[in-house]
């Protein structure tokens, strides 16, 4: 999926970026209301920002909206109600104020992209090896037929691994994935919920530390209940 990103806040592009690239995303960053208008390669979707350099972002979507029906996601720093509405009612899909964590926005684009194009979704529970299942939809979790009860910060980091089995993670990605890109505490929590898993799905699932750097989800070719 291609990402068309309008923002000229480069740390705030550079993290939303880094963290739409370790989703799966493919991303054209451009910083200028104009430079969006003028890409010609296709896109799935759109995050605009309002406040760029050279025009207001209101006038970009009502621009990109008039062109066809992409997905278009507001960023922007301006909390007030009426900008919102003035958003959505030219065309924007969803609008997302600053500061925001990557989680969220990308949450946000799956919400658009379930609304946009529901038949391009996943419908039921995942498996992943022959005993575990993970509905997204429901938040919900199997282990062989028996649901798991799983707190909500276990469910996000299973729900997060299980995204990309077998790829090493590091702390500060899974950190900023589920705890939130501005969690500045330590990561000993990371490991509590890492060993709650570890006892939980035992069998199905093997969550493998690499120290100094992080944690891979392997998922295990016969399980025995």
């Amino acid at each position: 999926m291609r990402v068309l990103l309008v923002e000229d806040d480069e740390p705030v592009a550079e993290s939303l970026r880094r963290g739409l690239l370790r989703y799966g995303f493919e991303v054209e960053w451009v910083t200028t209301g104009t430079a969006g208008l003028a890409v010609t390669t296709p896109y799935d979707l759109v995050l605009l920002d309002l406040g760029l350099p050279d025009t207001d972002g209101l006038d970009v979507c009502r621009a990109l909206r008039r062109r066809g029906d992409v997905p278009i996601i507001v960023i922007s720093a301006r909390s007030d109600e009426t900008d919102r509405v003035v958003g959505l009612e030219i065309g924007a899909d969803d609008y997302v104020s600053k500061p925001f964590g990557v989680r969220e926005v990308i949450a946000r684009i799956r919400a658009v992209m379930r609304r946009v194009r529901p038949a391009d979704q996943p419908t039921g529970p995942q498996r992943y090896g022959a005993r575990l299942s993970v509905d997204r939809k429901a938040a919900r979790v199997w282990l062989d037929d028996a649901e798991v009860a799983l707190t909500p910060k276990e469910y996000d980091l299973l729900a997060f691994l299980t995204e990309e089995p077998g790829a090493l993670m590091s702390r500060e990605q899974i950190m900023e994935a589920v705890w939130d890109a501005n969690w500045f505490g330590p990561t000993k929590t990371l490991d509590v919920h890492v060993a709650a898993l570890r006892r939980k799905l035992a069998g199905a699932v093997t969550v493998e530390a690499v120290r100094g750097v992080g944690f891979r989800l392997v998922v295990e070719s016969v399980g025995r209940p």
